[in-house]
């Protein structure tokens, strides 16, 4: 009798066991950047932790940084879209084209800071882009805390870029350089500590979260930030979104878990753990290497707006183009950004 009971007693348990597992909602993380990156330990892998622990263990992330699921940086929110991973951290505008509205914060000179950026355009997008992430939720969004000019030469003018190689991340900055008289160079981040070692290029526009992860302050030797209190030279705007019919079929208790993680408040958490808190700390890492930090002055930076007035114009005729009023709608993002703007 006794052995009856104890075979039936752990059978018990492993039912249960088998159901405490199959209960448990595994979700795949993507993301472009290794896993010692800023924006992996101090975003994405703390808002996993956050998430198993309000779940009760129920919602898991398992996190493939890196590419590890394959493809390219580009190709992650289709791969979200299509179910390939169930969320990605990823940078919409790899894909030049195809989020034009949104686009509208990587123009130039529109973000002091990234909590700023990053609750602007949770809203706007909320507001106005979300017909361009059909079959994504977006959990939060957020911008970096603006780029930052890191060369291997003094650049403090716009007569120091005229025929210089800069990197630039997207199609935005790529025009903005080029109105500067700089010739830009796009490429992926994890490329550019080799392209600035061997001469590809001779500087790069990144904002200073990017330093430890490619050691640029190790390379370079000089950096050009803009004055305390004023917008920096361009941005990157961010997602974090998970597959629509992932979310949709959770059950109410895990959709609740997401939803207390997602919108405004964490948009503005992202932007400001993830970018604003390190700005001291990584720019430290170049000061104590010796090398020269330089602020732009305030007349050279109004002459960097006026060369770089023409790249909002083009961008107000590719939402022309998709039938939108691009005007209306870079309003609307500089109301944003003056309702969140630092106090």
């Amino acid at each position: 009798m006794k052995s009856i009971l104890t075979r039936l007693t752990v059978a018990a348990a492993l039912a249960f066991a088998g159901s405490a597992a199959s209960a448990q909602t595994i979700l795949k993380v993507h993301h472009f950047l290794p896993s010692g990156s800023s924006s992996h330990q101090k975003i994405i892998a703390p808002w996993c932790a956050k998430v198993e622990k309000e779940s009760g263990g129920e919602l898991k992330c398992q996190i493939y940084p890196a590419m590890q699921l394959g493809g390219t940086p580009p190709q992650l929110l289709d791969q979200v879209r299509d179910g390939v991973a169930d969320i990605v951290w990823s940078v919409p505008t790899y894909s030049a084209g195809r989020y034009t509205k949104t686009e509208v914060f990587e123009l130039p000179f529109m973000a002091v800071n990234a909590k700023q950026g990053s609750q602007a355009l949770w809203e706007y997008t909320q507001k106005h882009a979300l017909d361009e992430f059909k079959g994504i939720k977006p959990l939060f969004m957020h911008t970096t805390e603006g780029y930052v000019m890191h060369s291997n030469m003094p650049i403090t003018k716009l007569e120091d870029l005229k025929g210089k190689k800069i990197r630039t991340a997207t199609r935005i900055s790529a025009r903005m350089m080029a109105a500067m008289g700089g010739t830009p160079v796009q490429m992926p981040l994890p490329q550019v500590a080799d392209a600035l070692s061997k001469g590809v290029v001779d500087g790069v526009l990144v904002p200073w979260e990017a330093i430890p992860a490619t050691k640029l302050h190790e390379i370079v030797k000089y950096h050009l930030d803009a004055p305390l209190g004023s917008p920096r030279f361009a941005n990157t705007i961010f997602i974090f979104g998970m597959n629509q019919a992932k979310y949709d079929g959770l059950s109410p208790k895990l959709k609740k878990v997401i939803d207390d993680n997602s919108g405004l408040a964490a948009s503005a958490w992202a932007g400001e753990e993830g970018f604003d808190k390190i700005v001291e700390p990584y720019s430290k890492l170049a000061r104590d290497r010796g090398n020269t930090i330089a602020v732009i002055s305030k007349d050279e930076l109004a002459r960097w707006e006026k060369a770089t007035a023409g790249v909002d114009d083009i961008w107000l005729k590719d939402v022309a183009a998709k039938g939108g009023d691009g005007k209306k709608l870079i309003e609307e993002a500089k109301a944003l950004l003056k309702k969140y703007a630092p106090k």
